[in-house]
């Protein structure tokens, strides 16, 4: 009778019975007469379990000496076992090798980001990312289903753009047979005319930014999805951000809870931002830099982290009193990890306490007029629990398709979503300028030719509406999801300022 193979994550549906699983060795603790092994297959792992029996004795040896990444077929039968990951155990009756792996280089122990990064091809089976790498596929769907469930239309917008649509100064410049253009910053101004043909349509793509920076928030490739709606207003905008952010926060607290326990996420963060996000004014967030729930705030995060840095110089201390007592070497190896990992913790947090006084003296002294900075949106977003809007920007700092405010002049109808607990900005959007003379003196006060935006300024000729949208990055916001720190996780391959490899 030929024995049925099943993915781990379906071993509920198949207790008491014998199945085969095809996939890796994760990791192996062996005694005596009994191997403990780790197994992955692609959709969860499993403890396996395999005694020396009269018989078996050829290929327990052969398993005792794999190496981390064999992979194997296994055949076993699945045990129900609250103690074990998934509640669910394999006890094997055989091994298949189907290729011997020998000094894999990422090994359980501790290794340095840069070490990392330069092996991430295989940093992506660890089990840190393998669930980044699923919730970020939630995310993604999520997205994709709400604007479809939404009756938008997705229109594929150009790689190659010959018109600014951020900051210049930020632009991959690229010899198009011999005519100058650039990496595409956003897709919006392309889809401003799908809108106008659809009503609703978005577009879903990677975008660059030649931005020298090697901060924990920032890529220089990423992937941004972009709506555009057609006779919507700012209140309009902002519901549909909400409503997207509500979609991907549920379907992600739903269907990868196991992943986001993994992470250690706090559950509790992300539920909270299923309630109504807070809605600020530019005026009334520069108020909040400048009042004392801000500065009190500061010194509170200073005084804990220095709290925390002294903790872990007393963990350290304990940790190298456990690895002088160790008996045994897997003892000596586990306090060596947590020594590592605790003077990498000291080395942020260190970082941390250094900038705070400079963030305080920033926000103290934020005046109207400048645009939000990071430290800036990360001091609003850790002073709420939902996401917050801040909405009016100031004129000048925005960019020339943002259509001013009747009402005020000097300011824009335009929206940042900040995510809580510092994440910063994930949504960016606004109206856009419908009225064709008012969208070239923008376009001519920018210092930017009217020529290269001709087929742009038609839109305001030809049937012109009131319209606008925004754009979420979806690395910031598997960051804030899933709740690692560098964005540099987010995404398979990395792009970074000096960081093309692998």
């Amino acid at each position: 009778m030929d024995i049925k193979t099943v993915k781990i994550s379906d071993f509920s549906q198949h207790v008491d019975q014998q199945i085969k699983i095809k996939g890796w060795l994760y990791n192996s603790r062996a005694g005596g007469k009994v191997q403990f092994l780790v197994l992955r297959d692609g959709s969860a792992m499993c403890q396996a379990i395999l005694e020396k029996k009269e018989g078996n004795e050829d290929i327990f040896g052969q398993v005792k000496h794999l190496g981390q990444e064999s992979s194997i077929i296994a055949t076993g039968t699945v045990r129900a076992d609250d103690r074990s990951m998934g509640g669910f155990e394999l006890a094997i009756d055989d091994v298949e090798i189907v290729h011997e792996t020998n000094d894999y280089p990422i090994t359980p122990k501790q290794h340095g980001v840069e070490f990392l990064m330069k092996n991430r091809h295989l940093h992506l089976r660890s089990k840190k990312q393998w669930a980044i790498a699923r919730i970020r596929h939630t995310i993604i769907n999520s997205i994709r289903s709400y604007f479809n469930d939404n009756e938008f239309i997705l229109v594929d917008t150009p790689i190659f753009s010959p018109s600014v649509g951020e900051e210049e100064q930020t632009l991959f410049n690229v010899d198009y047979f011999g005519e100058n253009v650039a990496l595409s910053q956003t897709g919006q101004l392309y889809l401003e005319a799908a809108a106008l043909s659809h009503g609703k349509a978005y577009c879903f793509g990677p975008t660059f930014r030649a931005e020298k920076s090697k901060t924990r928030r920032h890529l220089t490739e990423f992937w941004m999805v972009e709506p555009e709606v057609a006779f919507i207003d700012l209140e309009g905008i902002m519901d549909l951000g909400q409503g997207l952010i509500h979609t991907i926060i549920s379907n992600c607290l739903k269907d990868r809870r196991d992943e986001l326990e993994i992470l250690e996420r706090d559950i509790s963060k992300l539920e909270a931002a299923l309630k109504p996000f807070v809605h600020l004014s530019y005026s009334e967030a520069v108020e909040l830099l400048h009042s004392e729930k801000a500065k009190n705030h500061l010194e509170n995060k200073l005084a804990q982290k220095n709290t925390r840095i002294e903790e872990l110089k007393d963990n350290i201390e304990q940790y190298n009193t456990d690895a002088t007592n160790a008996k045994k070497q897997w003892q000596k190896d586990k306090a060596a990890q947590q020594i590592q990992t605790a003077n990498e913790e000291i080395a942020e947090l260190q970082k941390e306490v250094e900038n705070i006084p400079h963030h305080m003296e920033l926000a103290k002294n934020f005046k109207w007029g400048k645009d939000l900075g990071g430290s800036d949106e990360s001091i609003i977003s850790e002073l709420h629990d939902q996401p917050v809007f801040v909405h009016r920007y100031p004129r000048e700092v925005k960019a020339f398709y943002m259509k001013p405010d009747p009402e005020n002049p000097d300011v824009v109808l335009n929206i940042d979503c900040l995510a809580p607990e510092g994440y910063g900005e994930i949504i960016g959007g606004s109206m856009r300028e419908e009225d064709y003379n008012a969208l070239i003196q923008r376009i001519e006060n920018k210092g930017f030719d009217p020529e290269n935006y001709k087929w742009y300024l038609d839109l305001r000729k030809y049937g012109s509406v009131p319209h606008g949208g925004f754009g979420l990055g979806v690395e910031r916001t598997v960051a804030w999801v899933t709740g690692i720190k560098h964005i540099r996780e987010t995404i398979a391959y990395p792009r970074m300022m000096g960081k093309v490899y692998p």
